[in-house]
C-alpha cells in the first residue's frame, strides 16, 4: 500500500509543491483524498500501535533523533502501545506552507512563532496554543553566530564587521528560512539595542546584505554552502547548528565567534488540533509535546547545541555556552506582530533593502 505521508512529503517538498500554482496543488491533494477515501487520516491506528507525524525545521533533526526513542520507550511502558514516528525536516517557511496545503502534521516545531500563527490562521491550530504548554510554547533556544575561515583573515568579531567591503557573507533567505529572519533581526537589534538609531540600523543591515552572494534556503543549506562548498568569508547560522557541524567534523578548522550583542532565538512547538482530531492522535501528540519540556528531552536539546531553559540542565553544560553581554529578545523589538509587519511583509524593510541592492 502507498505510504501516504511519504507521498504528501514528496509533493509538498520545495522542489515539487512550490513549483505549482496553489489551485493545482489543491487539486492534487483532492485527487489523492478521493483515491484513498479520506485526505488526512493517512495512518492506521490501533491499540498496539499508533502513528505520529512530527514536522520541524531543518536543524532540529539531531535533537529529535535522540528524543524520539526516549519518548517511545516511555509511552510503551505506560500504555503498552508502540508509537511509530513519521518525521519531516526542512526550512520553517517551507514546512508552514506545506502543512497549510495538506501535509498531515500532528506536532509542529518551527523556527518562528509567526509560522505557527499562520497555521493557526488557516484554521488548523486552536487559538491560545501558547498557553496550553509550558514556557509559552518555546521549547528550544539558541543564539546567532558568525563562522569565519581559519585564522579569521577578515578580522570579524561583531555583526557590524560583516558590513565591511570585501566580506562575502553566507546567510539564508527570509522567504524560506526562519533563521534568516532571526539573522536580520540580530543585525538590526545590534544597533538599536545599544542606543543606535533605526537609520543607522538600516545602513548596517543594507551593507551586510549587499555582501551576500547567495541566499541559502535554510540553516543546513547555509552550512553546506560555507563548509562543504567552501564559499564565502563568513557564515551566519544558529549556534546549535555550528556545534553539530563541529561534532560531525565539518568545523574543526572553521572557528566561530558569538557576537556579544545578540538575539535570543526562541523556537515554538504546538499540536495541530485539526489533524490530531481527525486522525485520533491527540492524546499521544499532547504527551509528546509535554515530554519535550522534561529534563530528559531538554538535556538532549542541550547536547546538540540548544541552550537549556532549565537551570539544572544548564549547570550540566557549564562552559559549553558562553555568556553574552547584551542578549535581547523579540519582545525588545516590539514583538512578532510589529516585527512581521515592519520588516518581513511584502514591501517591508527586507524587501526594500533587496530592491535597493538589485536596483539597476
Amino acid at each position: 500500500m502507498v505510504d501516504k505521508f511519504r507521498f504528501y512529503r514528496y509533493i509538498c517538498s520545495p522542489f515539487q509543491l512550490f513549483r505549482l500554482p496553489t489551485k493545482q496543488v489543491l487539486a492534487i491533494l483532492l485527487t489523492i483524498s478521493l483515491g484513498f477515501g479520506i485526505l488526512l487520516p493517512a495512518f492506521s491506528q490501533s491499540r498496539d500501535r499508533i502513528d505520529l507525524s512530527l514536522v520541524s525545521f531543518a536543524v532540529t533533526r539531531p535533537a529529535y533523533t535522540n528524543i524520539i526513542p526516549l519518548f517511545k520507550e516511555k509511552w510503551w511502558k505506560e500504555h503498552k502501545q508502540e508509537v511509530n514516528f513519521r518525521t519531516s525536516f526542512a526550512g520553517s517557511r517551507i514546512q508552514t506552507k506545506a502543512i497549510i496545503k495538506g501535509l498531515p502534521a500532528d506536532v509542529v516545531h518551527l523556527a518562528l512563532e509567526p509560522d505557527i500563527t499562520q497555521i493557526e490562521k488557516a484554521g488548523l491550530i486552536q487559538q491560545g496554543w501558547q498557553n496550553r504548554v509550558p514556557n509559552n510554547g518555546i521549547v528550544a533556544r539558541t543564539v546567532g553566530t558568525i563562522v569565519t575561515r581559519p585564522g579569521n583573515p577578515k578580522n570579524i568579531h561583531a555583526w557590524s564587521d560583516l558590513a565591511k567591503e570585501g566580506v562575502a557573507v553566507i546567510t539564508a533567505d527570509p522567504k524560506t528560512s526562519g533563521i534568516a529572519r532571526w539573522n536580520f533581526l540580530a543585525f538590526w537589534g545590534s544597533v538599536t539595542q545599544i542606543g543606535g538609531t533605526e537609520e543607522q540600523a538600516l545602513n548596517i543591515t543594507t551593507k551586510i546584505f549587499k555582501n551576500v552572494p547567495i541566499l541559502a534556503k535554510d540553516a543546513r543549506d547555509s552550512t553546506d554552502i560555507f563548509l562543504r562548498r567552501n564559499q564565502g568569508d563568513a557564515l551566519i547560522n544558529y549556534e546549535n547548528e555550528l556545534l553539530v557541524a563541529a561534532q560531525e567534523g565539518l568545523a574543526k578548522t572553521s572557528p566561530f565567534v558569538i557576537p556579544q550583542v545578540n538575539i535570543s532565538i526562541e523556537t515554538p512547538v504546538a499540536v495541530v488540533d485539526k489533524y490530531v482530531d481527525r486522525r485520533g492522535t491527540r492524546e499521544v501528540a499532547k504527551a509528546f509535546v509535554a515530554f519535550l519540556f522534561t529534563p530528559e528531552a531538554q538535556r538532549e536539546f542541550a547536547k546538540v547545541g540548544f541552550r537549556p531553559f532549565d537551570p539544572a540542565i544548564a549547570q550540566e553544560f557549564t562552559g559549553k555556552y558562553p555568556a553574552i553581554d547584551k542578549l535581547f529578545t523579540i519582545r525588545d523589538l516590539g514583538g512578532w506582530n510589529v516585527v512581521q509587519d515592519k520588516f518581513f511583509k511584502e514591501g517591508g524593510i527586507f524587501d526594500q533593502i533587496q530592491a535597493a541592492i538589485h536596483k539597476k
